[in-house]
């Protein structure tokens, strides 16, 4: 269980930054997490700025929504860079679908908890070959704290940490659904990955 290294009204107490970041694959509750953890912020009277990347409009063009339909407005920004602009003023940042954000993400979120703000990234820590993904490996190396969430396997129903893609396309970066991906264990990924794997060629010898 995470709890919040602080969460009174921070207008009169002196500037303490830090990063956290809420990992696992699709299907695990990371911007539930985050929507929580922003929410709290909220009610305790602290002033909240929510980001997330433009490119994500699959269930709304503004808010930040989870796959249980949890809820909540944002801003959606091109670049990393943009953050840093819109956040004055605020005490607490989250940020969504970290993945999807260039390499200066984690400058700017160093420059964000350096200048006294909490900020707080959800997103996914491997792509769907199972390699770290986009400026995710780096924010887990320099945040404070780190929380790994889990789905569950489709296949097996083990703990799921692995983002299997159902649908035929190599690109990295593919945004889906239930339709698109599936939560998967370690072992029940490796077998739907060599699956897929083209089968090798056979070579038939000739005899004279």
């Amino acid at each position: 269980m995470f709890i919040e290294p602080r969460v009174g009204n921070r207008h009169n107490a002196s500037r303490r930054g830090w990063i956290e970041v809420v990992c696992g694959s699709m299907f695990s509750g990371k911007t539930e997490e985050l929507i929580r953890r922003l929410t709290r912020a909220r009610i305790a009277r602290q002033r909240v700025e929510i980001f997330k990347p433009s490119l994500d409009t699959r269930y709304h063009t503004e808010d930040v929504v989870s796959h249980n339909a949890a809820r909540i407005r944002s801003t959606p920004v091109a670049v990393a860079s943009e953050i840093l602009l819109l956040a004055a003023g605020s005490d607490v940042v989250g940020i969504d679908e970290g993945q999807f954000f260039d390499s200066s993400l984690v400058d700017v979120c160093q420059q964000l908890a350096n200048s006294g703000i909490r900020v707080i990234v959800a997103g996914l820590d491997m792509d769907y070959l199972g390699r770290p993904f986009g400026p995710m490996p780096d924010l887990l190396a320099t945040a404070e704290y780190v929380t790994k969430v889990h789905a569950v396997c489709v296949c097996c129903g083990e703990i799921a940490t692995y983002s299997y893609r159902v649908v035929a396309n190599e690109s990295q970066v593919m945004l889906g659904e239930t339709d698109s991906y599936e939560a998967r264990c370690r072992p029940c990924f490796l077998e739907g990955i060599q699956a897929k794997a083209p089968a090798p060629e056979t070579h038939s010898t000739a005899t004279h």
